[in-house]
């Protein structure tokens, strides 16, 4: 069993692989620095014996306390993601060092899902990300827009009068009332964004296969024009095979 960490912008992310296979997720609401480590360890407790990790990978947006660096390095076959991590791709990226893990990780996913296609993989979670993985196992990069929440946040913290709107599906195009307008304005705002850029990539590259994950996907996978495939759980995929590479290494 192999035990994936994940510490994102907004949440904790624990999930548990037996080979390739996702046997559970667990989510955790960010904890204050100095209680990751107690987190961690009692997390791991609970495991039964069957049941407890043998090896561990942690990415992280966030400085990992040294403190839980050393316990997992003493018990456990463990390993922190950085830009230095030997990856099971070519990253062409000009600055690795500022590569967000998760979108590295989720290439890595794609890649192997796909082998030798081109692929945009889009993450809809605290950004919109897009990024580029070409048919030579190539990654050349993307970018990064406002995540639906964000959106939601922007409009409230910047106008005098506008709402904040709190975040749920809409399917209206022409919105009635003015929290109405918004849902309308920035789902389908995002939804044209993410067709248009897709229509972008596919005028510079054939066969381009989409590849669409991250906590929001639920708001976009049935509203986008282009044919998709939804994969959730791309980053946690990732650093599952990133962590199988660097254990046969």
């Amino acid at each position: 069993m192999k035990l994936i960490i994940d510490f994102g912008n907004t949440l904790i992310k624990l999930a548990l692989f037996d080979g390739k296979d996702l046997i559970n997720i667990w989510f955790q609401e960010k904890l204050h620095p100095d209680k990751v480590t107690s987190f961690i360890i009692d997390f791991i407790a609970k495991f039964p014996p069957k049941q407890k990790p043998h090896s561990i990978i942690i990415s992280s947006v966030v400085d990992i306390p040294i403190s839980l660096s050393e316990y997992l390095r003493e018990n456990f076959t463990f390993l922190e993601l950085t830009s230095n991590t030997p990856v099971p791709l070519i990253n062409k990226y000009k600055t690795p060092e500022s590569l967000g893990k998760d979108r590295l990780a989720a290439v890595v996913a794609a890649g192997n899902l796909y082998p030798e296609k081109n692929i945009l993989v889009i993450e809809a979670g605290t950004c919109i990300t897009y990024d580029f993985l070409n048919s030579e196992n190539e990654y050349l990069g993307g970018g990064i827009s406002p995540g639906i929440e964000m959106r939601f946040q922007s409009l409230y913290n910047f106008t005098d009068k506008l709402p904040f709107v709190n975040k749920r599906e809409c399917e209206n195009l022409i919105g009635q009332t003015t929290e109405k307008s918004i849902l309308s304005g920035i789902f389908n705002g995002a939804a044209a964004e993410i067709d248009g850029i897709i229509n972008c990539y596919k005028e510079n590259y054939e066969n381009l296969t989409i590849i669409l994950s991250g906590g929001d996907i639920k708001y976009f996978d049935k509203r986008l024009k282009n044919n998709i495939f939804a994969v959730p759980n791309l980053v946690l995929m990732g650093l599952n095979i990133i962590l199988d590479y660097n254990d046969k290494q």
